[in-house]
């Protein structure tokens, strides 16, 4: 029989066996796909979405559906179970098409710039016969052979995107699918995971603690300073001299002013603003990666606590002194305790670390609080707090945090959206600004 056909069966089989299931697959199931549908449309693509995603990555206990199917078929050819054991590398992914074959595309995952031959039975190549080259959508694709893949779900088609609206899709992706990111690149996870550490460790060297409090405006100040010297610290571990112009650096590297300007130009730059900072001799035209701001509503605060952890990262938040105060005072005499508690349990912002660190720093005073606030005079910190969190939809492990480092083609992908809008702009005002790098904030 067709590989793929066969394939096709086996996946459909899978399903079948996961939706007909009682007891603890059941439950798993029930519980991950409301966990899910908060993410998404709903519909009826989404939900066949969820249940394909169960299928792989679902837990019962110490085991994957994908694992309970292959016990309970125990006279499945070893060919067929070897298939099936290969699709836990199974990934959902943000796909552009390369080239249509005839049975099949070849793609490119645009999160991780790998390259797939992914093939289709005869419904998948009818339903996506008018996909275009460059065309992109989202999907799940899994393993077939060593060296080929199949179609393992439906698909959300994108259509052609330009950098700008691209770079949106990849922002929704990352929210969405946050443990997909990088489903086909383990080590660019890695590196992600590991640079968390690396910024936070910085973070304490410079500051003396991960955690610190100030006015706004004096804390972004701080934030720019130690930006600058990160920037500093990776420009020498690269091998340049940072008291260099940037005409001495290009000099020294061997490019001219010509090709910077080219390039710059194609990012949107005005020539006459790179030839000014080409020339330009002084100290204060040092390369410097492009500055880091707090929001300007921080910016004004009257106080934000940043706090680091090298899992979770950084969080710059403007209430986390006065919920510290509501711990250490009579919760009844602070006007507001209520209204920043919820704000605490509601506001994406406040992730379950700020939570664990109050309850580690106020245990006895944070337990009365959410006792009287939830009207559960039985809360317990100690075997209650996840769930309370979980129940207002706060992930309880750390999610590859904001500051992580992204894939170089990433970042150039960022960084020329942005230029393809301040273009834009600069064409609605009649005039040309010169471009900026990709920035967070």
């Amino acid at each position: 029989m067709d590989l793929i056909l066969r394939a096709h069966e086996l996946k459909l089989a899978l399903i079948d066996f996961v939706l007909d299931a009682e007891d603890e697959l059941a439950t798993a199931l029930e519980t991950y796909a409301a966990e899910q549908s908060r993410r998404g449309s709903g519909d009826s693509k989404q939900q066949d979405f969820i249940i394909d995603s169960f299928a792989i990555e679902g837990k019962v206990g110490d085991k994957t559906p994908l694992d309970l199917f292959l016990d309970s078929h125990p006279d499945l050819p070893d060919a067929e179970r070897n298939l099936i054991r290969s699709w836990h590398r199974s990934f959902i992914g943000l796909f552009a098409v390369v080239q249509i074959l005839p049975d099949g595309f070849e793609l490119v995952n645009w999160l991780t710039d790998k390259h797939y031959i992914v093939k289709a039975n005869a419904i998948t190549i009818q339903e996506m016969s008018r996909f275009k080259v460059g065309e992109i959508f989202l999907t799940r694709i899994a393993p077939l052979s060593d060296t080929e893949w199949m179609f393992f779900s439906s698909y959300t088609l994108l259509g052609k995107l330009g950098k700008p609206k691209l770079a949106v899709a990849i922002g929704n992706f990352k929210d969405n699918y946050k443990n997909n990111l990088y489903g086909d690149a383990p080590d660019l996870l890695e590196e992600a995971w590991l640079s968390v550490e690396k910024y936070h460790q910085e973070f304490v060297d410079f500051f003396g603690s991960d955690e610190i409090t100030l006015p706004g405006y004096q804390l972004n100040k701080k934030i720019v300073e130690f930006q600058e010297l990160m920037t500093e610290k990776r420009l020498a571990e690269a091998g340049i001299d940072t008291s260099k112009s940037l005409a001495e650096a290009a000099e020294a590297a061997g490019i001219d002013e010509e090709e910077i300007k080219a390039a710059a130009e194609e990012l949107g730059a005005d020539s006459k603003v790179v030839s000014q900072v080409f020339n330009n001799k002084s100290a204060n035209n040092k390369m410097v990666m492009p500055k880091v701001d707090l929001p300007a509503e921080l910016k004004k605060a009257e106080q934000v606590t940043a706090l680091s952890h090298p899992r979770w990262g950084q969080m710059f938040l403007p209430t986390y002194g006065k919920m510290k105060a509501i711990l250490s005072a009579d919760v009844q005499n602070i006007e507001g305790s209520e209204k920043l508690i919820r704000y605490f349990l509601e506001d994406k912002s406040i992730n379950a670390f700020v939570w664990y660190r109050l309850a580690e720093q106020y245990p006895t005073q944070l337990e009365k609080v959410l006792q009287t606030y939830l009207h559960r005079p039985d809360f317990r910190l100690s075997s209650d707090l996840k769930p309370l969190l979980q129940e207002f939809n706060k992930p309880i492990e750390p999610e590859l945090p904001e500051i992580a480092s992204v894939p170089l083609h990433l970042h150039n992908l960022f960084q020329e959206a942005l230029a393809d809008v301040n273009k834009s702009k600069s064409k609605d005002k009649g005039k040309k600004p010169a471009a900026k790098g990709f920035q967070r904030s």
